[in-house]
């Protein structure tokens, strides 16, 4: 997953962004409504945890401006107003899910992860493509039965392909989706390459078939069609 929490509180945002990180989820922080209209311009997030009281605007207002730009990310909305009807506007201009502050940060994980299976895994903890198993509860990854041995980041890549089907997907796209902020200064995308080729290697030596292909000037695209 890579999420952008939209949080003005310090301490709190710090806490969610440490947690999460720990948890493997690729994290970015914006305090402000447009440093998170700007993120959100620019970059793509598999959802994005949102606070409704902002020093400069109103979190509802950014779940609008996702809407109105069709912005594909879930949505969480996180607030210490507990009133119903903040709840109730909400969720009916879109937002997917709502916590109210405090929380405790497992169940924001958990729900987060729920979100992602639910918008890009059909909402089950095990997927399965052909020959390929994934459990994204224990990280395990199996080929013809077989488990293979893969770092993390091979790990997330997979799940992204496979949320991303017969798509082309940039190498750009999957360094910010892996990696996040960290990308901001990089020249290249070369460790991509290196990513991709270490992945497509482990499943082909356990007798699976070759489904990432490159797009020459592009990326890579996860082709069903393979046989």
């Amino acid at each position: 997953m890579k999420i952008l929490i939209v949080e003005d509180h310090p301490e709190l945002a710090q806490n969610i962004f440490q947690f999460l990180s720990k948890e493997g989820i690729v994290c970015e922080l914006c305090a402000t409504a447009q440093q998170a209209e700007d993120r959100l311009l620019g970059f793509e997030y598999d959802c994005i945890v949102l606070d409704i009281m902002l020093p400069d605007g109103n979190g509802l207002d950014i779940l609008r401006f996702i809407k109105r730009n069709k912005i594909q990310s879930c949505v969480l909305i996180i607030s210490a107003k507990n009133s119903l009807d903040d709840k109730i506007t909400g969720l009916e201009i879109g937002a997917d899910d709502y916590l109210t502050k405090p929380f405790h940060l497992s169940e924001l994980l958990a729900r987060l992860r729920a979100l992602y299976r639910r918008n890009h895994l059909g909402g089950d903890n095990v997927v399965t493509f052909n020959e390929i198993t994934i459990n994204t509860t224990t990280y395990e990854v199996q080929v013809n039965q077989q488990t293979l041995d893969l770092t993390k980041k091979e790990f997330d890549l997979l799940v992204y392909f496979l949320a991303n089907k017969n798509r082309v997907i940039t190498r750009q796209s999957i360094a910010e989706h892996l990696w996040g902020d960290y990308t901001d200064t990089l020249s290249n995308f070369d460790f991509v390459y290196q990513h991709v080729k270490n992945l497509r290697k482990k499943i082909s030596n356990f007798g699976g078939n070759d489904y990432i292909s490159t797009v020459y000037g592009l990326g890579y695209k996860f082709d069903t069609n393979v046989k």
